[in-house]
């Protein structure tokens, strides 16, 4: 009980950590004349993993790498099956293949190159390198194809910076923000590591299979928020770009400073099993996209049904 306890602690404080520090850097970019695509597609795609982060460097510190690569391959796994199949259920996600065949096709491409990566059992330090200049020539991508502000993309970067209120006001309580966030991301992680080996330990279950489920849902959250949230506002763009552009940087940006820090040697059973599902998500998803041009409510309950056969199987087949 106290190391569930702990937990929930850990997600509360990483939840409430990653709102602070999105809405005092998004206060500050405004200040500072930052443009909204620049916005959306630095601050709200990737502050929402910002705990994901968090977690996962210092789960590499304290050598856990099977903590900090699960946490990321589970909350790419989370966020497509969990997040936007609620999302879906809430109300068909209607988008434009136009919009966001890059980021969807980049997803898909990530997950290929994390599963040639770590074909030698381990994310070396060359292997980094490689993600973060992925995510730099993704990152430059993105910005050239939609520095004009017309493009239909760029208004959902402009979106998705929109979708978050009640921003600080004044210079020190957006420097309060910052630091409250970055402080609430620092101490939520530690004790949302501590709880989940504990829960590893307790039931005989191994880190990988904690790291992919229990801390990649509650690193999620901050990605469920806005999703949900545009969900209910019928802002189907923001829901599922902010979900692929958290993917993105889970992949080439998460895993790419974490094994900068230190090498990540990969779980038998990642190998084996859930980077297979991540990539099998990611294909089902573009497919989706493609096809229908929506996620309808059927579908996205079929993304829940998905989500709920990988919890029973993590925890029962591949639970060891």
């Amino acid at each position: 009980m106290l190391n569930l306890l702990f937990v929930l602690i850990g997600v509360l404080l990483l939840t409430g950590g990653g709102e602070a520090l999105i809405r005092g850097s998004l206060a500050a970019a405004k200040r500072m004349g930052v443009s909204p695509l620049l916005s959306g597609l630095l601050i709200v795609g990737f502050g929402t993993s910002a705990p994901e982060l968090v977690v996962s460097v210092d789960a590499a510190l304290n050598e856990r790498p099977d903590i900090a690569v699960g946490n990321v391959v589970g909350s790419n796994i989370s966020n497509i099956l969990l997040i936007l199949g609620m999302c879906a259920l809430i109300t068909p996600l209607s988008v434009k293949p136009l919009v966001l065949r890059r980021d969807a096709v980049t997803v898909v491409a990530a997950s290929i190159l994390f599963l040639i990566l770590v074909g030698g059992n381990a994310l070396a330090r060359s292997d980094a390198a490689i993600f973060l200049l992925a995510l730099l020539g993704y990152l430059i991508w993105a910005y050239r194809t939609e520095r004009s502000g017309e493009a239909p993309s760029a208004q959902l970067h402009k979106a998705e910076g929109e979708e978050v209120t009640a921003l600080p006001k004044t210079t020190l309580w957006i420097v309060m923000a910052v630091v409250l966030g970055l402080v609430l991301l620092i101490m939520g992680s530690q004790i949302l590591l501590k709880g989940a080996v504990g829960i590893a330990e307790s039931f005989g279950l191994s880190e990988a299979v904690i790291g992919l489920t229990l801390v990649a849902v509650g690193t999620s959250l901050p990605e469920l928020s806005i999703s949900v949230i545009a969900a209910f506002r019928r802002h189907a763009d923001v829901a599922i770009g902010n979900i692929l552009g958290s993917n993105i940087f889970n992949l080439l940006g998460i895993l790419g400073i974490s094994a900068v820090l230190q090498p990540l040697p990969v779980h038998d059973r990642i190998l084996q099993f859930d980077q297979w599902v991540m990539l099998v998500t990611s294909l089902i998803l573009l497919l989706f996209l493609y096809t229908g041009s929506r996620l309808s409510r059927a579908e996205g309950g079929l993304l829940l049904l998905g989500y709920g056969a990988y919890v029973v199987l993590s925890f029962t087949v591949f639970g060891g």
